[in-house]
């Protein structure tokens, strides 16, 4: 497993950026950059950084979000825009020229945004178990989760102007999120996930970041329009048994990306959520051949 760091790139004011490279970078090799779930953390890719022909093929790199992990700003507002330009930043930072972008979820239209803001740095992108919608009742329609309803009864429960220096996310949080996005696991993976959650979101600093991350998600914007202009291949994986994002809205939502040279839908059979921690053998296998596929 690569080694946790942190890095400061100047977006907000300044970002305290949490990411983990198993290895140093080889700029021989095309690079990976893998963006979390919703308040997971780069742990959420073990499988990947792992597995050693993956790793042997290219750089594996992975960023937390803001509101995630080690990943902290000094402001109390901010959007999935503002992650996508840190992101960017991070690259930057680290001196990686180009990149493929994979992301999970909220991850997913986040690698969609870096493509919009800086075509000339994206390979290409693979989103994950997501959606390019709004949290609309169009989405609804389409069997997608109501998330606003579901994470609404969180943010009250979060919202308060008192300070909460004993807070952290409680078991019922932690087993809603690992529930929807493993489908099944075993206590080991619960209890492991648990803990991660309870770690990051500790006290008044916690509260105020995961409170943050939860509006993120429940008011996020849509990209739908945005699509056509995505110029980079596409390869968005999506587990049959997504329960937060359905296949229908996928293989409908491929076929915007109508500037892309190679935009394309893969399922993978009883696929959870979080696809890459559930089907990692598949993901993997998938990234590998797409990867090569652009670099031909």
């Amino acid at each position: 497993m690569g080694s946790q760091n942190t890095l400061q790139v100047p977006h907000l004011g300044g970002i305290t950026v949490g990411y983990q490279m198993p290895r140093p970078y080889d700029p021989s090799k095309p690079t990976l950059l893998m963006i979390n779930a919703f308040t997971m953390t780069s742990e959420l890719y073990r499988p990947q950084f792992e597995d050693p022909e993956l790793n042997g093929a290219m750089n594996l790199l992975a960023v937390e979000l803001l509101g995630h992990g080690r990943t902290k700003t000094t402001r109390s507002h901010w959007t999935y825009w503002d992650t996508a330009e840190m992101n960017l930043q991070v690259l930057d930072a680290l001196g990686i020229e180009r990149a493929f972008v994979l992301g999970t979820s909220q991850g997913g239209w986040v690698t969609v945004q870096m493509a919009l803001m800086r075509p000339d740095k994206i390979d290409g992108i693979i989103p994950m178990g997501t959606s390019m919608d709004s949290e609309s009742e169009r989405s609804r329609q389409m069997q997608c989760w109501d998330g606003p309803a579901i994470v609404k009864s969180f943010l009250l429960q979060w919202a308060t102007t008192q300070p909460t220096l004993n807070f952290d996310p409680g078991d019922d949080y932690c087993d809603a999120v690992i529930s929807i996005g493993f489908n099944e696991c075993s206590s080991e993976v619960r209890e492991f996930w648990r803990g991660i959650i309870k770690t990051t979101y500790q006290g008044e600093e916690g509260r105020q970041r995961i409170r943050m991350a939860a509006i993120n998600l429940a008011e996020r914007d849509g990209l739908r329009l945005r699509l056509p202009d995505v110029v980079c291949p596409v390869r968005w994986l999506h587990g049959t048994q997504d329960a937060v994002f359905s296949v229908r809205n996928a293989a409908e939502e491929i076929q915007m990306f109508t500037g892309s040279p190679d935009a394309q839908l893969k399922t993978i059979e009883n696929g959870a959520h979080f696809l890459s921690a559930s089907h990692p053998e598949e993901v993997n296998s998938a990234v590998l051949k797409f990867v090569v596929s652009c670099r031909r």
